[in-house]
């Protein structure tokens, strides 16, 4: 579960990036949040990752406080969040197979189950016949799906799609959110922060908009700015 209670985020420039922030998310839910550039996605995010840590305020992830997480921690608790970005992140001189036993071997996988684990992630993502291709041999929804996988290898409870399909055409974009919604009805927690109000209104979930760093709405559906 994701919990922030009354969470205020100020940068030492001054700048109050989030103004008193509360909001859950559940196991198991699908939401998007939305809202114009500069309403405090991003730093949202990044206290959810465990990059920032809130000026006042509490934020829980799946059983961790990270406003008073110990260095030591950080590493268990990101293991149960996988992160999606738009711009892929890709290492370009692996194989498909190695961008993502890369992201298992980092946390300490046995090679055992590395071997296990894969096959059935890649075949997930409809990768399963290109494990042998490098990244700049896929079309960019290709690309995409293999961060996703990349993402989910490590069993997340929990995955942010950070702008998931910023870069993709139309049809790819229906793909990639259609997978997304596949990944959470088995389970896995899903927050997409999207601005593509198209997706949003097509693929009917919750909606959190954030504006000036508070929570302009929060309901089922698609939404206004």
């Amino acid at each position: 579960m994701i919990e922030f209670n009354n969470v205020v985020k100020s940068y030492s420039e001054g700048n109050q990036a989030l103004r008193g922030v509360s909001m859950q998310i559940e196991d198991g839910e699908f939401a998007y949040l939305v809202g114009p550039s500069g309403s405090g996605k991003s730093t949202i995010i990044r206290l959810i990752t465990g990059e920032l840590r809130p000026t006042s305020g509490t934020v829980h992830v799946n059983g961790y406080s990270l406003e008073r997480i110990r260095k030591k921690e950080l590493p268990f608790m990101r293991r149960t969040v996988g992160v999606v970005f738009q711009d892929f992140r890709l290492i370009q001189d692996m194989t498909v197979y190695d961008n993502v036993a890369f992201a298992m071997r980092v946390v300490g996988a046995r090679e055992k189950d590395i071997k296990e684990r894969i096959p059935y992630v890649l075949e997930l993502v409809g990768l399963e016949n290109k494990s042998s291709r490098y990244p700049n041999t896929l079309s960019g929804g290709e690309q995409q799906r293999l961060a996703i996988a990349r993402a989910l290898v490590n069993n997340p409870s929990t995955i942010i799609a950070d702008e998931p399909t910023g870069n993709l055409d139309p049809a790819r974009s229906v793909e990639i959110m259609s997978l997304l919604q596949e990944i959470n009805a088995l389970g896995t927690t899903m927050l997409v922060v999207t601005h593509e109000q198209d997706l949003v209104e097509r693929f009917q979930k919750r909606v959190i908009v954030i504006n000036d760093g508070l929570i302009a709405s929060d309901r089922m559906g698609g939404y206004q700015l």
